[in-house]
This record gives C-alpha cells, sequence and structure tokens, in this order.
C-alpha cells in the first residue's frame, strides 16, 4: 500500500496545528536579542538562555501595548502562543504580552498582600473616612523632585489658591522609600497640622511603584486619624496604598481636583451667584432709570402746563369754528338742493291751462251731444246697436232714434240706398 506524499505546505500546516492544539498560552522567559522593529509596526526578536533559543513574533496591536521601550538585552517573560511559520516552516512564538522578568513575582506578592489586608478588612468601605469639604490646609507626601508635586501645587493654585500646603518630604522610590512614606504619614498624624492628606506619586513599571504596595505603607495610611487621598501612578495603576486610603484618585493631579472639590465648587457657585446678583441689581437699576425719565417725561412747569392747554383750547376752538362752516355749508348746499327740487316739481299753471282748454275743446268737438244739438240723431237697433249704413237696415226694422233732447221710436218701410 503506497504512502499519502504531502506537500512541504500541507506538512507545516498540520505541523503548526499539532502544535497549537497541543501548547496553550504559556509563559516564557528569557533575554531579548536580534530585536527588529518593522514599519508595519510588528517586533520580530530571539528569546534565548544559556542554552537555546526561539524565534518570537509581537505584532503591533499588541506591542503599542508595552508600557515600557523592549530593548536587546533585557530580560522578560512573554507570554506567547507556541507555533510554526509556515512559509519558512520555523518554529517560533506569537507573543502576546511582555513583561520585565520577576515582575511575575512582584505581581504574585501584590496579590497576597490584597488579599491579606482585604480579609483583615483593612479596605472594607465602613472604614474609609469622609473627605472634608473645606479642608483650611493640605498635606501632601511626596518627592520634593518629584512632577507629581509640581502638578498637584499647580492643580490646587488654580483651584483652590486660599489653601495653606504643607509638604512631608520622602523618598518614592527605591528600598528605603516604603519606610520613609509611612514615617512621613506618621509625622503629618501626630503633628496635626493639617485635616487633609495626599500621598501622590507619577507613572512608572510596577517595580517603580512597589514602595506604595508595601504593607508598611498601607498601615500608615489605615492608621492615619487624618483623611487620606492616595493618587499613584497612572488610571491603569492600582497599589495597595489607593486600596487603603480613603479615597483614590487616577493621578495626582487628579487627587488635587478632589481635595479642592468643595472650595472649587463652591467658588464657581459664588461666582454664579454674583453674576446673578449683578444682572438682578443691572435690572432693577434700568427699570428705575426708566421710571425715573417717565416721571420726568410727566413733570411739567404749571406755566408750561397752561401754556400748553391755552393752545389745545385754541386748536378745539379753531377745530369747533371749521366745524361750524362745514356745517353751515352742508346745510345751505342741501337747500339749495332742495331748492331745485322743488322748482323742478313745481306744476307750470299756465300751461296747464291752455292744455286743458285744448283737451276740453277737442273733447267737446268729440262729444256727440254737440252733433245731436246740431240736428243729428243717434240711430239704434232695439238692442242698443248703433246704426252707421242702410245695409244694417231691413224693411219693418224698429228703430230707436235719440236726439238732443229726447228720442222716438221709427219703422223703416223703405231703404233708400245712396
Amino acid at each position: 500500500m503506497l504512502q499519502e506524499i504531502l506537500t512541504v505546505a500541507e506538512l507545516n500546516r498540520l505541523a503548526r496545528a499539532a502544535l497549537e492544539r497541543e501548547f496553550p498560552l504559556i509563559w516564557v522567559a528569557g533575554e531579548v536579542s536580534n530585536l527588529v522593529r518593522a514599519a508595519s509596526g510588528h517586533h520580530y526578536f530571539t528569546l534565548k538562555d544559556t542554552e537555546a533559543q526561539v524565534r518570537c513574533a509581537m505584532f503591533r496591536s499588541r506591542a503599542q501595548l508595552l508600557p515600557w521601550k523592549l530593548e536587546n538585552g533585557q530580560q522578560v517573560e512573554a507570554r506567547a502562543l507556541v507555533t510554526l511559520y509556515e512559509a519558512r516552516g520555523e518554529f517560533q512564538l506569537t507573543v502576546e504580552s511582555l513583561r520585565r522578568a520577576g515582575l511575575g513575582r512582584l505581581y504574585e506578592a501584590y496579590l497576597r498582600l490584597k488579599e491579606q489586608l482585604t480579609a483583615e478588612g483593612l479596605f472594607a468601605d465602613e472604614r474609609k473616612r469622609v473627605l472634608p469639604r473645606f479642608p483650611r490646609r493640605i498635606g501632601i507626601i511626596t518627592s520634593p523632585r518629584a512632577a507629581a508635586l509640581r502638578d498637584v501645587v499647580v492643580t490646587l493654585g488654580r483651584r483652590a489658591p486660599q489653601l495653606p500646603i504643607i509638604l512631608y518630604a520622602t523618598l518614592v522610590q527605591g528600598t528605603e522609600a516604603a519606610s520613609q512614606i509611612a514615617a512621613a504619614i506618621q509625622t503629618a498624624a501626630a503633628r496635626n497640622e493639617c485635616d487633609l492628606l495626599l500621598v501622590v506619586r507619577g507613572g512608572g513599571s510596577l517595580e517603580d511603584l512597589w514602595s506604595f504596595n508595601e504593607e508598611i505603607v498601607a498601615r500608615a495610611i489605615a492608621a492615619c486619624p487624618i483623611p487620606v487621598i492616595a493618587g499613584v501612578g497612572h488610571e491603569t495603576d492600582i497599589t495597595i496604598a489607593d486600596l487603603a486610603a480613603d479615597r483614590r484618585a487616577a493621578t495626582p493631579t487628579a487627587a488635587a481636583e478632589l481635595a479642592s472639590a468643595g472650595w472649587f465648587e463652591a467658588a464657581a457657585e459664588i461666582a454664579g451667584l454674583a453674576s446673578a446678583l449683578r444682572n438682578a441689581m443691572r435690572t432693577n437699576l434700568e427699570r428705575r432709570m426708566q421710571r425715573v425719565d417717565l416721571l420726568a417725561r410727566r413733570l411739567v412747569h404749571p406755566a408750561e402746563r397752561l401754556a400748553h392747554s391755552k393752545q389745545h383750547l385754541a386748536h378745539l376752538a379753531s377745530r369747533l369754528a371749521g366745524a361750524g362752516e362745514r356745517l353751515a355749508a352742508r346745510r345751505q348746499q342741501r337747500l339749495a338742493e332742495l331748492r331745485l327740487r322743488l322748482a323742478r316739481a313745481r306744476p307750470n299753471l299756465e300751461q296747464r291751462r291752455t292744455r286743458l282748454e285744448r283737451a276740453a275743446a277737442g273733447l267737446a268737438a268729440l262729444n256727440p251731444q254737440a252733433a245731436l244739438a246740431r240736428g243729428y240723431a243717434l240711430v239704434r237697433t232695439p238692442d242698443g246697436q248703433l246704426l252707421r249704413s242702410h245695409q244694417q237696415l231691413a224693411a219693418g226694422m224698429l228703430l230707436d232714434l235719440r236726439f238732443a233732447e229726447g228720442g222716438a221710436e221709427a219703422l223703416v218701410n223703405r231703404i233708400i240706398p245712396d
């Protein structure tokens, strides 16, 4: 039976899958050498010890999270995935994170102390003291040369310049720093010069900040009768001192802001009230000034008032006279119109009399009685039909004759045509 023949690419792919399946993420310690920072942001280096070495790749997304600069010769601990770079068939580690050698032991010590003090109730909320809203004097526990001191002083000067500051100088790094920090806290408590303490230090590595993870510092903070704000390192740095303090601030500047919050808010509130008061006074003053202007306009000398009244009276008299004249003119015009209408409506008696006489004469001419008076007669049938022609007659017809005075009946004997 023939065995299956693999290509090199297939072999490397199978080897890579087997390695990644067999090995989970592991921590590997060694010295950095042959470091190359690619333009893409990836880091390539060799991790070695006295007997062996292994190629490592740390991609940009991971490398940019390093809080310190990676250099050749550094002793580190790498959390990495065991794999194979298929293109060249090279065994290598894909590094997820790096820490300086020994930091693992420090972190384990940090966790043990944190667990111990938590069990004792040293970090319990019920033992935390309330910070004074308006501290009268603030103590600062830090190094005189620390940048943290400058940040705190500048912030307090900007937000609460009236606050006195007392510096309790101490080392903040090194083998003697923890005991000095604890002693400074105890000195501040014994002098009782302040009503609020700030324990501050700038950022650094876990080793740099280790003094603030010592038990002696935590117990000094917990035993201090003065409320304590801890502002150690950056926002991501949480030390044992931060946990033991009454309040933790992300940075020294944040600690100063927290300490001066009451004064700063009060100043802002007072400024707001002062502004509101100024606006109210300005509004009230403007309203009163407008009232004075109005009263001043209404305040007139009697002689001026009398002159104004005379002028007004003369104006009214002029208007009244003009109104009378206009009324008289309108009435005269109306009277003329009525006269014209009356003249048009009045009858002409002479003309009417002449017309009447003509009409009477015409009527008299047409009066049949007048014709009868001249010797004519009206001839009607017995039923009243007026006869105008001999053709309407018939022999033996009875006729009714009407004269100017009286009448007669006649019998037709004979008809005489024209």
